[in-house]
């Protein structure tokens, strides 16, 4: 355990800031099973919805640095792809 003050300080962040990034990165995670199981069943109006916010979900958490923006984008393109092979 710490003894100085300003380490105790960084773990205490330290603990603020992953706990923040779990959320964002749980959010994430959600929207784009949302998309998948649109995806699984074959409703493309729900996908392309579904689609809509797991995209601003995701430029969101690469905006707040806990996605790499090529990561973000990544994604982005793999769930766009795969909305579009719903006919």
């Amino acid at each position: 355990m710490a003894n100085i003050k300003s380490a105790k300080k960084r773990i205490l962040v330290t603990e603020t800031k992953a706990a923040r990034n779990k959320s964002i990165k749980s959010a994430v995670k959600t929207a784009t099973k949302k998309v998948e199981a649109a995806v699984a069943a074959k409703d493309k109006e729900a996908a392309k919805a579904a689609l809509t916010n797991a995209i601003s979900t995701i430029e969101s958490a690469a905006s707040k640095g806990v996605y790499h923006k090529n990561n973000a984008a990544r994604k982005v393109s793999r769930l766009t792809k795969l909305v579009n092979t719903v006919a």
